[in-house]
C-alpha cells in the first residue's frame, strides 16, 4: 500500500490562506452597502373628519383592578 505524499500539503495551504483571503475582499469590495435613510422634516397633515376631535375614557379590561 503506498504512503500519501504530504511533502507539498505545507506549501498549498500557505499559498491557499492568502488567495481565500484576497477573493473575500474583492467579494467585499463589490457588495452594496445601503445607506442610512435621510431624515425628513416631519410635515403636520390635517385630516378633514365629521366627527368632534374630543378626549374619551378608555375601559380597561375585566382582568386588571380598577383604579381610583
Amino acid at each position: 500500500m503506498p504512503q500519501l505524499d504530504t511533502s507539498t500539503w505545507f506549501t498549498t495551504i500557505m499559498t491557499m490562506l492568502p488567495t481565500l483571503y484576497l477573493i473575500m475582499q474583492l467579494k467585499l469590495l463589490n457588495t452594496n452597502h445601503h445607506q442610512p435613510p435621510l431624515t425628513k422634516t416631519p410635515t403636520l397633515q390635517s385630516h378633514n373628519v365629521r366627527w368632534q376631535p374630543k378626549w374619551t375614557k378608555t375601559c380597561l379590561p375585566l382582568s386588571q383592578p380598577q383604579q381610583f
